[in-house]
């Protein structure tokens, strides 16, 4: 089994300061270039750009508060930002679908962090419905990247390797 380097897998951060930088050039221009709750109809009755403003966290989770949760959600963000730092540091060399899984939330969690600490809101734009009669709330990039990376942390952890037994039929 490879050792652990000095730096683990550090070398990931790039996909995290990638994803970073998308997330934001994207709002940046969506939130220049469209007007509250205006909708770019991409795909008929199923995809749109639209800007709306989340001041809470996944699914506008506790948007309505008295503003607190600004704050709240930005310490949960750097916390949580911190131990992903440290976990890719750890990891052998390996584990690379960790190390992007691990790359890919820190690089939206920071987007949002951002947004969040910046503005007092996330700036969402991408817009999925179904002709008109169902609605997904907006997300961003940086919401993608942490979905993406949640999906490849729970593929991980099915890999029969990690635990060094082999595979159950």
């Amino acid at each position: 089994m490879p050792k652990a380097s000095r730096f683990g897998r550090l070398s990931w951060l790039w996909l995290s300061l990638l994803v970073f930088v998308l997330d934001q050039a994207s709002k940046f221009y969506f939130d220049h270039a469209l007007t509250m709750y205006q909708q770019i109809v991409v795909i008929p009755d199923y995809f749109s750009w639209t800007l709306a403003y989340n001041t809470g966290a996944a699914f506008s989770f506790l948007a309505d508060s008295a503003g607190w949760q600004r704050w709240f959600f930005a310490a949960i963000a750097i916390a949580v930002s911190a131990v992903l730092v440290i976990w890719l540091k750890r990891l052998k060399p390996a584990e690379t679908w960790l190390a992007m899984a691990l790359a890919l939330v820190l690089g939206g969690a920071l987007g949002n962090l951002l947004d969040r600490v910046l503005l007092g809101h996330v700036i969402d734009f991408i817009l999925l419905h179904w002709q008109h009669r169902w609605y997904f709330p907006a997300f961003n990039v940086a919401d993608m990247a942490i979905t993406l990376g949640a999906i490849l942390l729970a593929l991980d952890m099915f890999k029969s390797e990690k635990s060094g037994e082999p595979a159950h039929d």
